[in-house]
């Protein structure tokens, strides 16, 4: 049982035709390195009662529920785009109480950014059979001609966390945050946006992609039909299947127990890569392994001593 997804070769490079494909064309695009400080959370009120009482707190995780994108024309600068980004993260938070056993507490952070991308020219407007429920809205039917934003992010890192006490002098009760329906039914229970005596900040790092893409239709080689050779009633678990059979098809993680050093390093055990070795940067050992001189291809390190 292989642990990745393998594509089968082609076989047959002949080519048939040529064919029209109607995609996406990145017009433009940028990796995002976000270090997002003090963002306040907004705990639900069972969170928020907690926190009330709560004398430590150490930031656990954020999930990344919801990207919201908005693209509007740049003015005096053709096919330049403005694209509005609003993350909605969950936070877990542990909170001490009376030097208990932690509790779990939950809330909403919302981080917003604008960027400015090339999304080409193009005063064609596209309409598709595609049904949409409740149909357009105004904003749609005006806009049926921009590119399309792409965020492509990963769950971020929480890096710090602190509460700090609501005062008159040095805190504002004002919220400006316009939180969709279905971003709020994602918590168990109403979410805390004023009033409280306590708030919770975190500052978490995220890394990200946005890309600007418009429709184009290509000409590209055909060279045979994509016809699946998987056969799905070998694949699978079925209750006749003894196990040990199928724990014998499952490859030993070597990583697992000799996980890598470093890019550019190998080794062996028992006759299998570990991915850890001599390593060279330069054609010098990086240290991470025996120490000897090696060339810049693992298959000519010199073995250890």
């Amino acid at each position: 049982m292989s642990d990745q997804c393998k594509v089968d070769a082609v076989s047959d490079l002949s080519l048939r035709e040529a064919v029209c494909i109607h995609t996406k064309k990145i017009c433009d695009a940028c990796i995002d390195k976000d270090c997002i400080e003090d963002l306040r959370v907004f705990l639900t009120q069972d969170s928020q009662t907690i926190l009330e009482q709560a004398t430590n707190v150490k930031a656990r995780s954020a999930e990344l529920l919801h990207v919201a994108l908005d693209v509007e024309p740049v003015q005096f600068n053709t096919g330049h785009y403005t694209v509005d980004i609003t993350y909605y993260y969950r936070i877990l938070v542990d909170a001490i109480v009376c030097g208990t056993r932690p509790c779990t507490i939950c809330g909403l952070a919302v981080f917003s950014k604008r960027v400015i991308l090339c999304g080409g020219e193009g005063s064609a407007k596209i309409f598709t059979s595609k049904c949409v429920s409740g149909g357009p809205d105004r904003h749609q039917m005006m806009n049926c001609n921009k590119p399309d934003a792409v965020v492509e992010v990963v769950d971020p890192m929480v890096l710090a966390s602190k509460v700090v006490e609501v005062c008159n002098c040095c805190c504002s009760d004002n919220t400006n945050v316009d939180l969709p329906p279905f971003i709020c039914g994602c918590f168990d229970g109403d979410l805390v946006l004023s009033g409280e005596a306590r708030r919770l900040y975190v500052t978490i790092g995220q890394f990200s992609i946005i890309r600007m893409e418009r429709d184009t239709q290509l000409r590209i080689p055909s060279y045979s039909y994509c016809i699946p050779t998987k056969d799905c009633s070998a694949t699978g678990s079925s209750s006749d299947e003894n196990p040990c059979d199928m724990f014998s098809k499952i490859k030993f993680p070597v990583a697992s127990f000799f996980p890598p050093c470093g890019d550019g390093e190998c080794g062996s055990v028992g006759g299998t890569s570990t991915g850890c070795g001599c390593g060279s940067v330069g054609g010098t050992s990086t240290g991470n392994g025996c120490g000897n001189t090696c060339n810049n291809t693992c298959s000519t390190c010199r073995p250890c001593r």
